[in-house]
Order: C-alpha cells, then sequence, then structure tokens
C-alpha cells in the first residue's frame, strides 16, 4: 500500500526545517564575521561547503578588521 502524497509530504517536513535552521544559522555567523549572509547558499553544495568553512576560517574576518 503506497501512502497518500499528503503523508509523503509530511516526511520532508523536519528535513526543510532543519535545512531551513542550519541556514539561518550560517547566515548569523557570516554576518558577525562581516561577511555577506548570501554566502550561506554555498552550504547547499555538497563538497563546496566544505571548501567555504575552510576560506571562512583562515581568511581575515572583516569584521575584526574594522575594529582595528
Amino acid at each position: 500500500m503506497e501512502p497518500s502524497p499528503a503523508a509523503q509530504a509530511l516526511q520532508f517536513l523536519p528535513l526543510a526545517l532543519i535545512a531551513a535552521l542550519s541556514l539561518w544559522m550560517t547566515v548569523r555567523i557570516l554576518r558577525k564575521a562581516g561577511y555577506s549572509g548570501w554566502w550561506s547558499l554555498l552550504t547547499l553544495v555538497p563538497l563546496l561547503h566544505i571548501a567555504m568553512l575552510w576560506v571562512f576560517a583562515f581568511s581575515d574576518w572583516p569584521a575584526i578588521k574594522a575594529r582595528a
């Protein structure tokens, strides 16, 4: 017996909530570091998000430069 379309849609709800929460947290962190929140969209691309984290971890943050 195949589940109804409504039941199938409800299966993706937790995944959508986790993805939205993850993007929201990434935007907040990037804004505090002085970067645009649009960079968080790179987290949706497999393997590119690892490179993005690597670059942001080892680069000079604009927010720190602005304080000096």
